[in-house]
């Protein structure tokens, strides 16, 4: 910008003085919170939707800035977590998983939210996919139908498979619809559904421990978080898969779930849309249509297991 130079005595700065200053007006930055359950979730959803922000156009610090607040999968926090971001005021909240989206919805009808989290219709969050209603939108990750899926390719490692324990977390309410598609792929697999609750990965493994082995294999919902699952479960020598990438990235034996990567970066279009003007409840939530299949070698052989090649051939990603 061009300086005026002032020459002059009184006279010419008080008639500067006296001339109105126009200052364009400075849009702050929008404030995005981010509410995540198990820890191991976050770096990998904040990679892709920051990477996407910026071919957006937005700049992280000078456009927008990000308040993030991890419950590291204890459900009884999410509310709290919630609440402080409602209290921060910010523009809009995305929330992973279906505890943290309905604590969310609970904290505020005002701030808008994008949610990423399985069966929301089913679970009560939003009313449908095509008119969401409210202030909700975002994904719906499809992992109820994931779970199912998980069961078959469980099938496929062990022919001889007969019960599956379905690892619930009782404090998710996605934990209903997660339960029945486990139970219906198992049915028509000929695959007993054995159902676990359990309250939080906190009482994860000492619950496990303690259950008698009635089962072959096990499916474990998501916000029980993956790491701990993955390893105690190889420790128990209990084959197991889960809806969940991570979870085979972890250590556990398999994973199938929407492309993750694509299911973040979408969330940041739909922030991007609500920035600029467009109310949630006029945003389709949408499902993924592409999905992946993990398998971990390293956690095969320390099961003893053999992966057919069928599976090897049909896995979009292997753990060597």
């Amino acid at each position: 910008m061009r300086r005026r130079s002032f020459i002059g005595g009184v006279a010419s700065v008080g008639a500067t003085l006296a001339s109105p200053v126009r200052v364009r007006a400075q849009t702050p930055p929008a404030r995005i919170g981010v509410l995540v359950g198990p820890t191991t979730t976050l770096d990998p959803f904040l990679k892709d939707f920051r990477e996407r922000l910026l071919a957006l156009g937005y700049v992280e610090g000078r456009t927008f800035n990000l308040e993030i607040r991890v419950s590291e999968g204890r459900v009884e926090r999410s509310p709290l977590l919630a609440a402080e971001l409602v209290r921060e005021k910010v523009d809009v909240i995305v929330a992973l998983q279906t505890p943290n989206a309905e604590a969310a919805k609970s904290a505020t009808s005002a701030i808008p939210i994008v949610m990423i989290a399985g069966d929301p219709v089913g679970t009560g969050l939003i009313a449908n996919l095509a008119r969401p209603g409210g202030n909700i939108t975002g994904i719906s990750t499809a992992t109820a139908e994931a779970s199912g899926k998980c069961v078959q390719f469980l099938r496929e490692m062990l022919p001889a498979l007969k019960r599956v324990a379905a690892v619930c977390n009782s404090l998710d309410p996605f934990s209903k619809p997660f339960l029945e598609q486990i139970q219906q792929a198992g049915a028509a697999l000929g695959v007993a559904a054995v159902p676990l609750f359990y309250k939080g990965p906190g009482g994860f493994e000492a619950a496990f421990a303690s259950e008698p082995a009635v089962f072959d294999a096990a499916v474990i919902q998501p916000s029980l978080g993956a790491t701990i699952p993955a390893e105690f479960a190889v420790v128990r020598r209990i084959p197991s898969a889960s809806p969940n990438r991570v979870f085979a990235l972890a250590g556990g034996l398999l994973s199938y779930s929407g492309n993750q990567a694509q299911m973040f970066r979408d969330a940041a279009d739909y922030v991007d849309k609500i920035l600029k003007g467009t109310r949630p409840a006029d945003l389709p939530v949408q499902q993924p249509t592409v999905f992946d299949l993990v398998v971990n070698k390293r956690a095969a052989a320390a099961l003893g297991l053999s992966i057919p090649p069928s599976l090897l051939a049909t896995a979009d990603e292997i753990v060597e």
